[in-house]
């Protein structure tokens, strides 16, 4: 009886579990697919960029020596008014400067400079760390920015479930004594075809779309918010006296630079020593920042408004060669000056895991192996799709069945407070789904008592 009762137990687990794994993914399919084939796309944004924006972006080297800062800002602000907000040098002989200007309309373009004779080679609308309009469009409809606030606890949510449909599928792929738990495509045609398809999918890219999902969610609100806050209490993240008791705005750094360490970015600008005087030559301030090393593709942050500071920050391929530098406008004097291994460790393995999310860490490597995790995830959901389909009956969604009786099994409860806990707006999500599981529930069975 005993043994009956397991059997039992095993089975009610098992039929919960399906029952979530399939409601979950259908709810979620239409988002998986959108960060899937957006990733993709922006795994390339370099690429794309060079290629779209050539003429803009590389120069025909000379034997020339290249123009001073000042005398490239000079010609950018001469054919295109406005006021300066930042610089960015050559990265390389055959790049051209870049100089961000906010025009007399008010909005921010980004002219191309030849740093060897001063043409000014064109101007885009600013996409700041995107590169590009194209490529900034393709990173809000990755974080579903255009919907605002909700669209990010959507996309919050779906990384938080794509966890949870990754260990439910291993779950359901088990064998437990029957002829499941396949390693290859062995079906032939048909619904078995695309079953086999998507477990073996599923399996062989489980840990890469879970890697994708849990490094991107340092960029939502609630799950990244409360990480970042507990990272930056328990000196995990950015340590504590970050600005070494120097006077601070309520300017953070992610509105003053294009890029940043992700630990950095809400914490406050710090201010120059005074609010009057001289402000630093830009050549000047080039000349410091280079001297302390930093590496090439950096770009320079002017100062905003009389307490401001000049921001030098860059963000390679190589995560370990990130750094920030802020300079006091007046003086020149060193502010702040860190890379990667002064953050804390909570800190510097988000950047790492940051830096692999978007492709940069291990060049075309890189990108290829998130490239295929990213098609295999439009692959999971196709297949999901027509699995749903084939198996849909006339009327209805074709969910696996409620069970008979509302118990729910105690191992699937205690999951689920433990994803809820981990993962706060999976477990609202949850809250929601039981809801209407329990609605109906109950329909059934008044149904039942009625005939």
């Amino acid at each position: 009886m005993s043994e009956q009762i397991k059997r039992g137990a095993s089975s009610a687990l098992y039929r919960a579990v399906w029952r979530w794994h399939f409601v979950a993914g259908l709810l979620i399919l239409p988002f998986v697919v959108i960060l899937a084939v957006t990733g993709g796309i922006y795994l390339f944004k370099d690429e794309i960029n060079d290629a779209a924006y050539s003429q803009l972006r590389f120069v025909t080297p000379t034997d020339g020596t290249r123009l001073s800062p000042s005398q490239i800002t000079a010609a950018a602000l001469a054919s295109h008014p406005g006021r300066l907000t930042a610089y960015g040098p050559p990265a390389a002989a055959d790049r051209s400067a870049q100089v961000k200007i906010v025009g007399e309309d008010g909005l921010q373009d980004t002219l191309y400079v030849d740093p060897y004779d001063g043409t000014v080679l064109g101007s885009l609308w600013d996409g700041g760390a995107s590169g590009s309009p194209a490529m900034y469009v393709v990173r809000k409809l990755h974080s579903l920015e255009y919907v605002g606030w909700l669209g990010n606890r959507v996309i919050e949510a779906v990384a938080g479930w794509m966890v949870l449909l990754v260990g439910t599928g291993i779950y359901l792929w088990l064998p437990r004594g029957r002829q499941v738990g396949t390693v290859s495509i062995k079906a032939k045609c048909g619904r078995p075809w695309w079953r086999d398809l998507h477990a073996v999918t599923g399996l062989y890219t489980g840990l890469f779309i879970v890697f994708l999902a849990m490094t991107g969610l340092p960029w939502s609100s609630v799950w990244g918010g409360k990480f970042y806050d507990y990272a930056y209490q328990l000196g995990l993240g950015m340590p504590d006296g970050y600005w070494s008791n120097k006077p601070t705005s309520t300017v953070p750094v992610a509105d003053a630079v294009d890029r940043a360490p992700w630990i950095m970015e809400k914490q406050p600008m710090p201010l120059s020593g005074a609010a009057e005087g001289v402000p630093q030559a830009l050549d000047t301030v080039v000349a410091t920042v280079e001297n302390l090393g930093i590496v090439p593709g950096y770009a320079l942050s002017m100062p905003k408004g009389p307490e401001g500071v000049f921001t030098a920050s860059v963000y390679p391929d190589d995560v370990t060669r990130e750094r920030v530098i802020h300079l006091d406008q007046y003086t020149g004097e060193v502010l702040y000056d860190a890379g990667l291994n002064d953050l804390g460790p909570l800190g510097w393995a988000a950047e790492w895991g940051i830096s692999i999310h978007m492709g940069q860490a291990w060049g075309l490597a890189n990108q290829i192996v998130l490239l295929l995790a990213c098609a295999a995830m439009v692959g999971l959901c196709v297949s999901a799709a027509v699995m749903w389909w084939k198996r849909r009956p006339a009327g209805g969604i074709g969910a696996p069945q409620l069970p008979s009786d509302w118990r729910i099994p105690r191992a699937l409860l205690v999951m689920a407070i433990a994803a809820g806990i981990f993962f706060p707006l999976v477990g609202l999500s949850m809250l929601v789904l039981a809801v209407i599981e329990f609605a109906l529930y109950l329909s059934k069975r008044n149904r039942l008592q009625t005939t």
